[in-house]
C-alpha cells in the first residue's frame, strides 16, 4: 500500500485541521498515512515515504522558519521524483504554502495543484477541499506504484 507522510507546523490549530481533514481523504482512497507535527518527524524518514505533504501557517509573508529547516534537511536528503502537496493557514497573506510548493518543486518533486491556502479558521467547505486534497493525492499515489 503506498504511504503518505503529512507533516505540519500550526500555531493557532488551523494547519492542523487542515492536515488531518487532507489524511482522512487519502485514509478514504485507501492510502497509508501518517501525520503529526514536525516536531515528531524525522527528515530521513518522511524521504522514505511515497508522498509527502507539508503544511506551515503564514508568518511575516512567509512559511515558519522550523518548517523550512525541516524542508531544507529533507530536500538535502533527496526527495527527487516523489508527489508532493503543500498547504497551509493564514490571516492576510498566505505565502508560505506557495514557498513550501515552489521549494518542493525545485527539489523535482511533482506537486499537486492547487496549492491549499486557507484562510483563518478552515469552515466545512474549506475542510471539504482538504479533503479532496488527500483523495487526489492517494489516486496520482496509485498510479504511480
Amino acid at each position: 500500500m503506498p504511504k503518505l507522510a503529512i507533516v505540519y507546523l500550526s500555531t493557532q490549530g488551523s494547519t492542523k485541521m487542515m492536515a488531518e481533514a487532507i489524511a482522512e481523504g487519502a485514509r478514504e482512497k485507501h492510502v497509508d498515512v501518517d501525520i503529526d507535527n514536525f516536531y515528531e518527524w524525522d527528515p530521513a524518514e518522511v524521504a522514505k515515504y511515497d508522498a509527502i505533504c507539508i503544511g506551515s501557517s503564514t508568518f511575516y509573508y512567509t512559511m515558519l522558519e522550523p518548517i523550512a529547516k525541516f524542508l531544507d534537511k529533507l530536500i538535502e536528503i533527496g526527495i527527487e521524483g516523489k508527489l508532493g502537496a503543500a498547504f497551509g493557514s493564514y490571516g492576510w497573506s498566505g505565502e508560505a504554502p506557495v514557498l513550501i510548493a515552489e521549494k518542493l518543486r525545485k527539489a523535482g518533486v511533482e506537486v499537486i495543484d492547487p496549492v491549499l491556502r486557507i484562510q483563518y479558521v478552515p469552515n466545512e467547505k474549506d475542510l471539504a477541499e482538504c479533503i479532496r486534497l488527500g483523495k487526489d493525492m492517494a489516486k496520482k499515489m496509485k498510479k504511480k506504484e
